[in-house]
């Protein structure tokens, strides 16, 4: 098992973050920069309800460069992507519910525009190391437990990354991530997963709504042992052309994690309600991924246990729920951001 490092392996090195105004992305980059002599750029389309929030990197608003742009625009990605060593590939919609409701939008988001991004890295700089953050949904209902990379799993995205490693020799590596929490997440709306939101209600003191009891069961990541991951498999050739899950220790119910979130905040309730049908139809039932993987390749494994993963999640909300708890347009101008 590798202890959390101080990677500095990157130092001296240009990466790019695409998505990097959103939850994980904000979080990488605050790390990166705490190592010396990294270049860090930051793209972000700031849509609406994705999560984009400037406040997520104001401690380090001198410390990075800021594109508020989109990826499927190819002329603006040709310049981002040359010469830089790294990119972190999160950009995208993570909204489950909104793929069902909105699927064109979804395609062209999370399909169209990776495989315009990836056609950029491949004429302006095919030698690039390429870290995509996909996602546990991949594999659709378990078949067994814990689920393995070898389940079976149809994801467009992330096959054209692994497509271009194929073809190209372009050095990427997908990362399967489970439910993600933490600092700088997405907290005015509750349709980018449950964790978010339970933590919301729990420091508002409102009902917690578990559906059907809440006796699924998850596997959860506190975004700094995922955040060390991202790192992990940039620097370690090991890991090109790879996808690894990430996961929890051990899968916890709904209803255990609200019990520690109403313990922790000392306010809130719970409540079990039926299923509403559109939720039904998508939901997997109990889910826990197998870590050992990546665990045997690069010597990753998560540290931070749920209670002080939710401690201090729930710490930070409480210091800075004015920046979270709405929409705001506490924008960047467009006019402040330039590539250079």
């Amino acid at each position: 098992m590798r202890p959390p490092g101080n990677f500095s392996e990157y130092k001296g090195s240009s990466v790019l973050i695409t998505g990097g105004l959103g939850f994980i992305g904000s979080n990488l980059a605050l790390r990166l920069a705490e190592v010396p002599e990294v270049e860090i750029s930051i793209v972000d389309a700031l849509r609406p309800d994705q999560g984009g929030n400037p406040f997520n990197i104001a401690r380090i608003k001198d410390r990075v460069k800021l594109h508020l742009a989109d990826i499927s625009d190819e002329t603006l990605s040709e310049q981002l992507v040359s010469g830089v060593d790294y990119i972190f590939n999160l950009a995208g919609s993570v909204s489950h519910i909104g793929s069902m409701l909105e699927p064109q939008s979804d395609l062209a988001l999370n399909c169209t525009s990776q495989l315009k991004f990836l056609e950029a890295c491949r004429k302006f700089n095919p030698h690039v190391k390429i870290i995509f953050s996909s996602t546990r949904q991949v594999y659709g209902k378990p078949l067994y437990f814990p689920l393995d990379e070898l389940h079976r799993v149809a994801p467009p995205d992330e096959n054209y990354h692994l497509l271009y490693h194929q073809l190209y020799g372009m050095r990427a590596v997908c990362l399967r991530l489970t439910n993600t929490y933490g600092p700088r997440q997405l907290m005015h709306h509750n349709r980018q997963g449950f964790m978010a939101w339970f933590i919301r209600q729990a420091i508002d003191g409102t009902p917690i709504d578990l559906l059907g009891g809440g006796k699924q069961r998850r596997d959860l990541n506190y975004v700094d042992d995922v955040v060390e991951a991202l790192l992990l498999a940039g620097t370690n050739e090991a890991s090109d052309g790879e996808v690894f899950n990430l996961g929890g220790e051990e899968s916890v119910s709904l209803a255990e994690v609200t019990e520690e979130l109403l313990s922790l905040t000392g306010s809130g309730s719970v409540r079990s309600v039926p299923f509403p049908p559109e939720r039904q139809l998508i939901d997997v039932g109990n889910f826990h991924s197998s870590f050992s993987k990546i665990e045997r390749t690069l010597g990753w494994r998560p540290h931070t246990s749920l209670r002080v993963g939710l401690a201090r999640t729930v710490e930070y909300y409480r210091q800075n729920r004015a920046h979270y708890w709405t929409q705001h347009d506490d924008s960047v101008s467009r006019s402040e951001t330039t590539i250079s």
